[in-house]
């Protein structure tokens, strides 16, 4: 895989002899290599050595080495140290607590905490529904894992999993100003982690559910619910699924067809496939066949899982069987949200004109885009360096803003299909086509429109 500006990036010191000109010899030695030279700073400059600080991508953590001793061999050079700048930008971790509120003087924390905080209390020990608007429960959102499925990278455990919730707690904050708490639980026990999320709810105005592992996660989620009385959300299929549909919204808009005649095959039965189904369902889609490694999901076969079952009952209406290529025969529209790999960039021939390619994912694609692009009218991945990336980030700030300022007590299907809309909307007539049917996710609107689409407000 080749290297881009946003793949694996590291930055080397080099003490190098007094000579400017070895500067270029580095540079030449890392493009000679493959990587991509993205800043190159002297950091001291005197007669016995230049101390270099260069900054490059490598496409994974074996060809930055590789990078890394191409460097060391140019004539007059030391590879002092080696930084991985991912690393270093999680070290202390992504987010921290600020007071909203002076506390400079005994008087501001007379009012801030005790003895004026006591008023407040009492004042909501009265009237409880006035939480929301005097604390920071209002504005707060609980990103809650068990760590079982952390992006594709498995049951990883809690802690592990505790940077990318403080991402997650980071995006909300930069694009809906959302206050979230990453909360990674000790337990992979279904009634064990319904009970922890209903004892921390109310601090929270919404609850966003991540990373959990199928079928555990339909469970947790359907059980919660019912039990609280804040919005449940669980990002892996709802943020996923409504972002599928606004991109295959404007895809279906390129290739000018319509969503009810349209045949879509989705690669994945798991939590965001079914998500993905059941609101494609609901958008007016007929034709929906899930293929999982076994092949296609169809009513009749009796070793399907509950689950599988469930899809079955609502898919396939022309009981469609065997392997995702058999599948693929005509089919307008493939979904994948499974493995690498796995769809052959020669079977998309196979479906009909126009064929429109989502493959989500992630790292690595179910088909190379690149690849796929030579068959296919339309493509997307999840993947930020090709066009057309399907991101949740698109999705849940939007939401959760709506949700909060609503104060909503349930996330409903409507709900979902309006955010799709609303993020599908943000493309302009004049700005779509193959390359562009999705906003990027600093798009200023997109949080404001969902949030309005969410909320029923104007923001």
């Amino acid at each position: 895989m080749a290297a881009t500006p946003s793949s694996y990036s590291i930055t080397m010191r080099l003490h190098t002899a007094p000579d400017h000109g070895i500067v270029g010899h580095v540079a030449t030695a890392i493009s000679e290599q493959g990587g991509i030279v993205t800043a190159i700073d002297v950091a001291e400059s005197s007669h016995e050595r230049l101390v270099v600080d260069v900054t490059c991508s490598a496409a994974d953590s074996d060809h930055a080495d590789k990078v890394v001793e191409a460097v060391d061999v140019v004539d007059g050079v030391t590879v002092h140290k080696v930084s991985d700048r991912t690393f270093l930008l999680h070290i202390g971790g992504k987010i921290e607590v600020h007071s909203k509120v002076p506390l400079r003087t005994r008087d501001d924390l007379s009012m801030a905490y005790t003895p004026g905080v006591g008023r407040v209390s009492l004042a909501l020990a009265e009237n409880p529904d006035d939480v929301s608007r005097l604390t920071v429960k209002g504005n707060s959102v609980a990103v809650v894992t068990d760590g079982s499925a952390v992006l594709g990278l498995g049951n990883i455990g809690p802690g592990a999993a505790l940077p990318v919730m403080e991402g997650k707690a980071a995006l909300f904050k930069r694009f809906a100003d959302i206050d979230a708490w990453p909360i990674c639980l000790a337990s992979q026990d279904t009634d064990e982690i319904v009970k922890a999320v209903e004892m921390i709810a109310p601090g929270f105005g919404g609850i966003n559910l991540e990373d959990i592992a199928a079928p555990r996660c339909f469970e947790i989620e359907k059980r919660l619910r019912q039990s609280l009385d804040i919005p449940v959300f669980h990002d892996d299929q709802h943020g996923t699924a409504i972002v599928v549909l606004a991109a295959l919204t404007n895809a279906l808009r390129v290739v000018k067809k319509e969503m009810e005649a349209v045949r879509v095959v989705v690669a994945g039965g798991g939590a965001a496939g079914t998500a993905i189904v059941s609101l494609l369902l609901a958008a007016g889609v007929d034709d929906v066949v899930v293929v999982d490694r076994d092949g296609a999901i169809a009513l009749g076969d009796g070793s399907l899982s509950e689950a599988h079952r469930t899809l079955a009952e609502v898919t396939n209406p022309r009981r469609v069987r065997g392997d995702l290529h058999t599948v693929l025969h005509d089919a307008d529209v493939f979904i994948g949200v499974s493995a690498p790999g796995i769809l052959r960039p020669e079977w998309i021939a196979d479906m009909s004109d126009q064929p429109v390619v989502f493959a989500l994912a992630n790292p690595d694609p179910e088909v190379d885009p690149a690849e796929a692009e030579k068959y296919a009218a339309v493509v997307a991945s999840g993947r930020s360096d090709y066009p057309n990336q399907i991101n949740n980030v698109l999705a849940f700030p939007g939401v959760f803003r709506g949700l909060l300022d609503a104060r909503a007590s349930e996330v409903t299907l409507d709900m979902l299909l309006r955010a799709a809309e609303a993020i599908a909307m943000v493309v302009k007539d004049d700005e779509l086509n193959p390359n562009f049917i999705i906003p990027t996710v600093f798009h200023p609107d997109v949080p404001k429109r969902v949030a309005a689409a969410i909320s029923g407000h104007e923001h």
